[in-house]
């Protein structure tokens, strides 16, 4: 059985986590995946690095909870987060997310609810360096949009 959740510094294949999400799992109807990269420009600023740095087990625990309720309120079959942490340089790629259900909807609705939290909730930290030897690394926060994307998943209260 593969991992939910592995936090890593090297590349991956998106291909060969979506074969090994979805392999012979004969009730697979659709699969959903997302792939975040690093850009080159952030809050109208060259981007010439990304660090990311997390807190080791704490980051892990989050994200199989956030996993977990995907599944049980998308009604998934399986999902698959593999973050990276490092250096990381624009085009590289930083983050997946794989997701299997019945139907398509719950494939794009699962695989959504993941990311969105993951971009808000889960104990990461972002750092910036820009091109200019003299301008100083800033930390990134999360932005407005993606509180509001988190938002929409809120369940009405009676």
């Amino acid at each position: 059985m593969i991992p939910r959740v592995t936090i890593q510094t090297a590349d991956f294949d998106l291909s060969t986590e979506v074969a090994k999400l979805r392999a012979d799992d004969k009730r697979v109807g659709a699969v959903c995946a997302f792939v975040g990269t690093v850009r080159d420009l952030n809050d109208g600023d060259k981007v010439s690095e990304l660090e990311l740095e997390h807190y080791p087990g704490m980051t892990e625990k989050s994200i199989v909870a956030i996993i977990d309720t995907a599944m049980d309120r998308f009604h998934l079959y399986n999902a698959r987060v593999i973050h990276r942490v490092g250096k990381l340089q624009p085009l590289d790629q930083i983050v997946m997310v794989a997701v299997t259900a019945a139907h398509r909807g719950e494939s794009f609705k699962g695989c959504e609810f993941i990311m969105d939290y993951l971009k808000t909730q889960a104990p990461f930290w972002k750092k910036e360096q820009t091109p200019h030897a003299d301008a100083a690394a800033r930390w990134v926060d999360a932005r407005a949009s993606d509180d509001a994307s988190l938002n929409k998943w809120q369940e009405p209260t009676a």
